[in-house]
């Protein structure tokens, strides 16, 4: 998602873009820029989240890629995104370009047993070396710009914070149909959660909250969207257990330009992360939205909310779960927070501001060649 923010805000800046990737997902054409991708010696049609051995091939595939492409093609700059920065760094000295480095997630969010957490140390050593060795370093949220800092040795760091995942608004039409669609009664109140099902999201805590809920509030519905077929059978059959499964749905995946409906169709949206220092994509869907927000009182979660846009909740399962009861008793607080919300994404979260914010970054770095900046990203 934020790459191809980044590729639409480079290409309407006039820059010449060729975007080197992963082999899966969905082809798209704009103007000005070239999709390049790496072969699929695995067959896979999804790639999770966080480090794997499949992964790790596929970046020995980009770099075997870049170099032909750099041997081949004049670029300004090369901007590497995540694990990928320490190869923008090495095509950058190969070609002479120009690196950037962006930085999207703290690894210690994605720690889950040794062998993970082995790689994740190594990758850290990597991270600081392309912190090091870029020509600028880009950050979603501040607490990644502190960690980038604190390692950087001067390399300069720039704050370009995340935005909504979609640039396109909720149609009335369509709120009014999914709100028909997915409550039983006039009186339900939706509570919905937008998300992976990995450990730092969560949702166990969530799962654990639910019953508490319904036991104060039988009249609140609970939407799941995000997961694996298995991760939502698992699920469906823990809230089985509790006797609370018919008041939770599992929507499954919703591409990005579908969300905003859900989102804008529900009355309070829910974000349990339980870790981390980036700031969680889906609040800025939260935030355009206008919907009330119950979130768990963590960094991740304070970076953009505070007590106007948000009910905050310890993260433990009582205190979540009053936090819900509070807002699902309260329609006027409810709206209230979305309304802050709102005027908080208008003022601050969009796309003409994430543009500008890269266009400086690019127009800081020196220009070794004289040509126009373009870009190889993934």
């Amino acid at each position: 998602i934020r790459v191809r923010f980044n590729i639409l805000a480079l290409a309407g800046a006039g820059c010449s873009v060729d975007l080197l990737t992963l082999p899966v997902g969905k082809g798209q054409k704009i103007e000005g820029v070239r999709i390049i991708r790496v072969g699929n010696p695995f067959r896979v049609q999804n790639i999770p989240i966080g480090p794997s051995l499949h992964k790790a091939v596929f970046d020995l595939l980009i770099l075997a890629k870049g170099v032909q492409l750099v041997l081949r093609n004049r670029y300004d700059v090369i901007h590497g995104i995540e694990e990928t920065g320490i190869i923008a760094i090495m095509l950058s000295r190969l070609s002479g370009a120009r690196a950037i480095f962006e930085k999207h997630s703290d690894p210690v969010s994605y720690r889950n047993g040794f062998f993970r957490n082995l790689i994740l140390t190594v990758y850290r050593w990597v991270e600081t070396l392309s912190v090091r060795y870029a020509d600028a370093v880009i950050c979603t949220g501040k607490g990644l710009v502190r960690q980038a800092r604190r390692v950087g040795a001067g390399t300069p760091v720039y704050h370009i914070f995340d935005i909504p995942s979609s640039l396109v608004d909720a149609r009335a039409k369509n709120i009014a149909r999914l709100r028909n669609l997915l409550r039983r009664g006039e009186d339900e109140v939706l509570l919905t959660y937008v998300g992976s099902f990995a450990a730092y999201q969560g949702l166990e805590l969530l799962l654990a909250a639910i019953p508490l809920v319904i036991a104060r509030c039988p009249q609140a519905r609970f939407l799941i969207i995000g997961g694996s077929r298995s991760e939502i059978a698992d699920c469906r059959q823990r809230l089985r257990e509790k006797g609370v499964d018919l008041a939770v749905s599992f929507l499954g995946k919703r591409a990005p330009d579908r969300l905003p409906n859900y989102l804008a169709a529900s009355d309070i949206l829910l974000s349990t992360r339980l870790s981390g220092v980036n700031t969680p994509l889906k609040l800025l869907d939260y935030l355009k939205a206008g919907r009330s927000i119950v979130a768990t009182d963590v960094e991740a979660n304070r970076l953009i909310l505070d007590e106007e846009t948000a009910q905050f909740a310890a993260p433990d399962a009582q205190a979540l779960a009053r936090a819900m009861i509070t807002l699902i008793e309260d329609g006027g607080r409810r709206e209230r927070f979305g309304a802050a919300g709102r005027k908080l994404y208008e003022s601050r979260y969009t796309f003409r501001e994430y543009a500008r914010r890269l266009a400086v970054c690019y127009a800081s770095l020196p220009d070794q060649t004289g040509g126009d900046h373009g870009s190889i990203a993934r």
